[in-house]
């Protein structure tokens, strides 16, 4: 029998990436009179520069193939439930997002990281140049996304929404196997350079306390989900939580909400407080757009980067706008490692104005913790779905076997 060749998870590739990076940057530092010094920098610059712009090209193609197919297939079915479900599921997480927004504030300028950005230096020399144009700006890509989703939904236009959903199978197929595979190699230039022109050694660790503080952040997150959810059921959300430690572990696992899917369904049929039909019509709907670890994660790394690379944190206005649409671009994440933070690659390009250095800082913090964020959403749908089943009871709408949505 032929055996199954096991493939090396992303953050390990990532972990792997980093430390190479760090480890060559180090040895062959800025001004070094190494006689091959020169030409490592020529090389790790000039494919630093080229993957970035390979990146870049396909942010507005991952964009429109993940936006605007995720709004057409929630307009199938608009229903009264569907429609609670999403308000919810979008209230979690950009008032997530929020909280993470308030604790970036007020922790990251005591975290001493302020004057990091004046010792990046230089960037690494580029040899020879591959520029490769974007095929629309990234907010021309944004503004198309949502006017495209939201105009097929209206007239019901069932051969363009089949269109855009096979468009984003395909983009998916780019993300998997072109951006991903090139995502360690990026990320190592990033790192290289950081440990080349002598600042990792500030920005290492200060990434490592975001990592630990963003954790925190779920756990809080989660005890505000439940504790709402209690309040507003009348049920006890100790006893449905109580449950999905075999999902929690899974999507640590996993670090996808689709493949964890079937072990949260398990893990919430088992819980008294949630109606049968609530459970097979909510655990999947949220599955698919609930991401509120994913938001938050995303939003304090957003505010450390930027006040690593460029010396200050984003403007309150800023953030709010950032946060308000991260909620629903997030939506449209890609079913793989760093899907969120890979949706919204404009927003971070558009709304913050990242470079290349602030986009590959941010893919590499993200993936590295995804599926910790991945674990928060999952346990966090056990939550909006008991939010469920309290608004089904206090409205009267009966219990039904209802068939999961698919999306």
């Amino acid at each position: 029998m032929e055996k199954t060749k096991k493939s090396m998870s992303l953050p390990l590739k990532l972990l792997i990436g980093i430390v190479i990076g760090i480890v060559c940057g180090l040895l062959v530092p800025q001004n070094s009179t190494l006689p091959f010094a020169g030409a490592v920098e020529n090389v790790v610059g000039t494919a630093k520069y080229i993957m970035g712009q390979l990146i870049n090209f396909c942010v507005p193609l991952i964009i429109i193939g993940f936006i605007a197919p995720s709004i057409t297939k929630l307009g199938k079915s608009a229903t009264r439930m569907l429609m609670v479900a999403i308000i919810i599921a979008y209230a979690s997480s950009i008032l997530a997002a929020f909280m993470s927004m308030g604790a970036g504030y007020a922790i990251i300028p005591h975290l001493n990281i302020a004057t990091v950005a004046a010792e990046e230096g230089a960037g690494l020399p580029v040899k020879f140049q591959l520029d490769i144009p974007q095929i629309m700006p990234v907010m021309s890509a944004l503004v198309f996304s949502v006017l495209m989703g939201l105009a097929a939904v209206w007239t019901k236009a069932k051969t363009i929404s089949n269109v855009l959903l096979e468009f984003q199978n395909i983009v998916l197929d780019i993300v998997k196997k072109v951006i991903i595979p090139v995502l360690p190699f990026f990320i190592g230039t990033t790192f290289f350079q950081l440990a080349w022109n002598g600042s990792i050694t500030k920005q290492l660790p200060v990434f490592l306390i975001a990592i630990v503080i963003v954790m925190l952040g779920h756990y809080i997150w989660l005890a505000v989900l439940y504790g709402c959810a209690s309040a507003y059921s009348h049920r006890s959300g100790i006893e449905v939580v109580k449950h999905y430690g075999p999902a929690y572990l899974t999507a640590v696992g996993t670090m996808s909400s689709a493949a964890t899917l079937a072990v949260a369904l398990q893990c919430a049929h088992k819980s008294t407080n949630l109606r049968s039909d609530m459970v097979d019509f909510g655990i999947p709907l949220f599955a698919n757009i609930h991401l509120c670890g994913s938001v938050l994660t995303e939003t304090f790394f957003v505010m450390i980067v930027s006040n690593i690379l460029y010396g200050a944190l984003p403007s309150p206005g800023t953030m709010v706008l950032f946060c308000m649409l991260l909620g629903v671009f997030a939506i449209g994440a890609p079913g793989v490692p760093g899907g969120t933070v890979m949706a919204s690659l404009g927003l971070i390009i558009g709304v913050l104005g990242f470079d290349d250095a602030g986009t590959g800082l941010m893919l590499a913090i993200f993936a590295l913790q995804d599926s910790f964020g991945t674990a928060c959403n999952v346990t966090g749908d056990g939550a909006l779905t008991l939010i469920l089943t309290g608004y089904a009871e206090k409205h009267g709408i009966k219990e039904e076997n209802l068939a999961p949505i698919d999306l």
